[in-house]
């Protein structure tokens, strides 16, 4: 039994910068049940980190204050392993992955939902630091968790903790119209370097020995968004989170939805040193890699500049860049020109070199 319980702590040990002892308390199926345990674990471990005035009601809904403009919602599941890693850990990830998404959509994020799928025998330790993470990023990003959910499943059912919300922000205008009205001669900008959250997850998740470890991007867009709106308004296109299947999969999707080609040039996207090294060394593509905190926006000829003007005046989009043009359509809907070598056809992977990143 001793040993049993060393093996699961050993488990769950991996990458959290908390030190958990063999005998922590751990969530049992009873926490998911209903009864005195659960409103325990809702009350003392959740709604206290959360705290807000909807949370305080306990109710089966939250009720929302009117607003005046138009919604946005949006969902997204989070199942990233290992559950932490260096830049981020899986309660930071789904609140910035949520914002974002509302923000790149053209919305102010106002409202957060939350449902926790935990692991019989997952560490309260751990769950804690996965909570405290989760509610500082909701504080810098000034969105409210109102609702939410706890299911406690049997061991093995689930990789420890998988995180779902959705999100609800109001759209404030002018709200970029989407890739079916992009044109010819519309610019490309990429916000920073690209493949960070990827790579960072798979050095975590391998032990891969590298010095410096690769950082995620994990982090919200929401001043950048903000302030690239209130500089360009009705000049921007559409802009996209470049997450899972990274920049090429943005790029795909705008072409299919435009009919218009997307040329970039490799030499103009910004890739760090540790990021391009790790994916030459494994045989990756940076293009293809995910990121979470890096977007994609395109914006009407002769704007692009402006726009990497406004982003590198925030840390965060400092190494903001022009990356390439929207074109006729040519013989493939995405194209990219190497470092050496002629331009070449862009292709999707056809499954993701990288899962469970996000």
């Amino acid at each position: 039994m001793e040993n049993q319980q060393q093996n699961m702590t050993g488990s769950w040990q991996l990458n959290c910068p908390v030190e958990i002892p063999a005998e922590t308390d751990r969530v049992t199926l009873a926490h998911g049940e209903g009864g005195r345990l659960s409103r325990k674990l809702i009350q003392e471990r959740i709604v206290s980190v959360l705290k807000n005035e909807c949370l305080e009601v306990s109710g089966d809904a939250a009720r929302l204050p009117r607003i005046a403009g138009s919604l946005a919602l949006t969902t997204d599941s989070f199942v990233v392993s290992p559950l932490f890693f260096p830049g981020g850990d899986i309660g930071s990830l789904a609140v910035y992955g949520t914002v974002n998404d509302l923000a790149v959509s053209g919305a102010r994020p106002l409202w957060l939902t939350l449902s926790l799928i935990i692991e019989e025998g997952f560490p309260l330790l751990i769950l804690d630091r996965v909570l405290q993470s989760l509610a500082e990023a909701a504080s810098s990003t000034a969105v409210k968790i109102v609702a939410g959910d706890t299911k406690v499943v049997p061991r093995g059912a689930v990789d420890g903790l998988f995180i779902n919300t959705a999100g609800v922000g109001e759209l404030t205008e002018p709200v970029p119209p989407g890739p079916e009205f992009l044109a010819e001669h519309d610019e490309l900008v990429v916000s920073g370097p690209i493949g960070q959250h990827g790579i960072a997850v798979l050095a975590a998740r391998e032990e891969l020995q590298f010095d410096p470890l690769p950082h995620s991007d994990c982090g919200s867009l929401l001043k950048a968004v903000e302030q690239l709106r209130g500089a360009l308004g009705d000049r921007i296109c559409c802009i996209r989170d470049a997450t899972r299947g990274g920049v090429a999969a943005v790029l795909q999707e705008w072409a299919e939805s435009s009919g218009l080609t997307l040329s970039i040039d490799e030499r103009r996207v910004p890739v760090s040193p540790g990021v391009r090294g790790m994916s030459e060394l494994l045989g990756l593509d940076p293009l293809h890699i995910a990121n979470e905190g890096t977007m994609l926006i395109a914006v009407r000829q002769g704007a692009g500049h402006e726009a990497v003007s406004v982003l590198q005046t925030l840390s965060k989009t400092a190494d903001a860049r022009v990356i390439g043009i929207v074109k006729a359509r040519g013989v493939a809907p995405v194209t990219v020109k190497r470092t050496l070598g002629p331009e070449q056809p862009l292709h999707d992977p056809l499954g993701s070199p990288l899962p469970r990143i996000c």
